[in-house]
């Protein structure tokens, strides 16, 4: 896809889920540690579960420096309803340890000091610095971008890295922190992975896989 139709459909998308209130994301967080925190627990896990456990960890831990002093056994049971919550309680400890111990107790703002941490690649990196500083270097991937990424024809890859690539090439800079939030509004709306909603689809008729689809019908 060229850059007109990406902006097409970028177009499309944002009148398709306007954005309220300068509001990007779906998790429950009110300062940088926080997003890290959240967005670290959120990996192959939903946001609803994800916020559902977010009261009970900041009330115990509200700072870094909290987090840093406990055991990863003794945050196990705030964080057990969601998907593997052993792994990633030694995580979040591990990183607010680290935030203490080189940062001073501050989330960084690069790329390559955010990657140090426990639990961080890029796509939650990405994620922390879009949300939390405003700085965007890159589009965060994840499984929706993924997928409807694909389907749309903004790339040929399933690999995060190269999809994001591709995600950069097309848009201008200053979307850059729309696009992940339009795509996965889109993907959980109406480009489900299982029976896409097509007749409800507002970019259908500049959609890969929709063209593809309807001709194999033909």
């Amino acid at each position: 896809m060229n850059r007109k139709a990406a902006c097409e459909v970028y177009r499309r998308l944002l009148l398709q889920y306007p954005i309220v209130d300068g509001r990007r994301h779906f998790l429950e967080f009110h300062n940088s540690f926080e997003t890290l925190i959240l967005t670290i627990l959120s990996a192959q896990t939903t946001d609803r579960a994800v916020n559902a456990v977010r009261d009970d960890l900041f009330s115990r831990y509200p700072t870094p420096e909290a987090l840093a002093r406990a055991e990863p056994e003794e945050v196990e049971p705030l964080i057990r309803t969601i998907g593997f919550h052993r792994t990633k309680a030694r995580h979040i400890v591990g990183a607010a340890r680290k935030l203490v111990a080189e940062f001073g107790g501050e989330v960084p703002r690069t790329m390559e000091e955010l990657r140090t941490l426990p639990g961080v690649g890029r796509k939650t990196a990405n994620i922390v610095l879009s949300h939390a500083f405003d700085i965007n270097v890159g589009i965060a991937v994840d499984t929706h971008v993924r997928r409807v990424s694909k389907r749309l024809g903004f790339t040929g890859s399933t690999n995060p890295d190269i999809i994001e690539r591709d995600l950069v090439a097309l848009f201008p800079e200053e979307v850059w922190r729309d696009i992940n939030y339009l795509l996965i509004r889109h993907g959980r709306a109406v480009c489900t992975a299982k029976n896409p909603k097509h007749e409800e689809c507002v970019v259908a008729d500049l959609c890969r896989y929709y063209r593809e689809l309807r001709g194999g019908e033909e």
